[in-house]
């Protein structure tokens, strides 16, 4: 026993010598797309799949960034009719890309396969699309809250994925944006809102935040960050509890956003968005 101690501890070091020669000479696979990578990186994942995330390029609801039939168009408002029904509580939400191909397995590399440098390349994302919507430009001084993980969920994970995404995206953003982790809290596990009506969501979001120091976020604008928005349910409930707290306007941002399926003239199943919601509905 103590001579194969002996000769693992010898052999320890060359063994670390070698598969850093490998990885130099034998890079892994794109963990996207299984492309050889031809180059070292932090990140499993090609500059192809990388540059193949694209933003949204479809008529968007001014309010919460869902996609708009063509009927709402004519509307005039630029509101979806959720938002007319169930006015969410942030002043608007914004997102980069649609919750599909490249984005969405990129996103899943960092919350379900725990590849942190994931976050980096995902919070320039997020800070393009502020840009592209001018957010980055809000006056004055702007505390950015990632929704938080319930604690079980968090001690889970190791980490908030969200956090992740903001504190990358801060980085190309003005210096007025502050990040302000402990301003808000997720008090109480909530069910999964998948199958749920939109005023069964609502309910099932109520009361599972609170503020922890409302004297800091006083008069302040907020910017909520999450990594996918579905129904806005979530950033929906957050905004209200910051602004009952005393913020006085609450913006929302996530890397990707659930897009119903786009209707067909023979009004075709938009199934498509309550699948990837299945997908997700565990995740937050």
């Amino acid at each position: 026993m103590e001579r194969a101690e002996s000769r693992t501890s010898l052999v320890a070091p060359f063994q670390k010598i070698f598969h850093g020669i490998s990885a130099v000479f034998f890079p892994s696979d794109c963990r996207l797309c299984s492309t050889p990578l031809i180059s070292l990186s932090r990140l499993p994942v090609c500059r192809e799949c990388l540059d193949a995330i694209q933003p949204v390029r479809v008529p968007q609801c001014v309010r919460c960034g869902e996609r708009l039939v063509p009927a709402q168009l004519l509307v005039g408002d630029g509101q979806c009719q959720a938002c007319r029904d169930y006015p969410p509580e942030f002043e608007r939400a914004v997102s980069f890309g649609g919750y599909d191909s490249e984005l969405r397995d990129l996103i899943h590399l960092l919350k379900y396969e725990r590849v942190l440098p994931a976050a980096r390349p995902l919070g320039e994302l997020l800070a393009a699309a502020l840009d592209a919507s001018r957010l980055s430009n809000l006056d004055g001084e702007v505390l950015i809250a990632p929704v938080p993980l319930h604690a079980s969920k968090k001690r889970e994970r190791n980490f908030n994925q969200s956090e992740l995404i903001a504190r990358a995206a801060v980085k190309h953003l003005a210096g007025r944006f502050r990040m302000a982790t402990d301003i808000l809290v997720r008090h109480r596990a909530t069910l999964p809102q998948v199958g749920l009506d939109r005023a069964a969501r609502i309910q099932n979001m109520r009361g599972a935040f609170r503020v922890t120091s409302p004297e800091r976020i006083a008069g302040c604008s907020m910017l909520l960050v999450d990594d996918v928005m579905t129904t806005g349910t979530t950033l929906s409930e957050c905004a209200r509890v910051l602004k009952v707290a005393g913020a006085a306007k609450v913006y929302a941002a996530t890397v990707a956003r659930v897009l119903k399926a786009p209707v067909s003239a023979d009004f075709g199943n938009p199934a498509e968005g309550e699948r990837a919601e299945a997908t997700e509905f565990a995740s937050a």
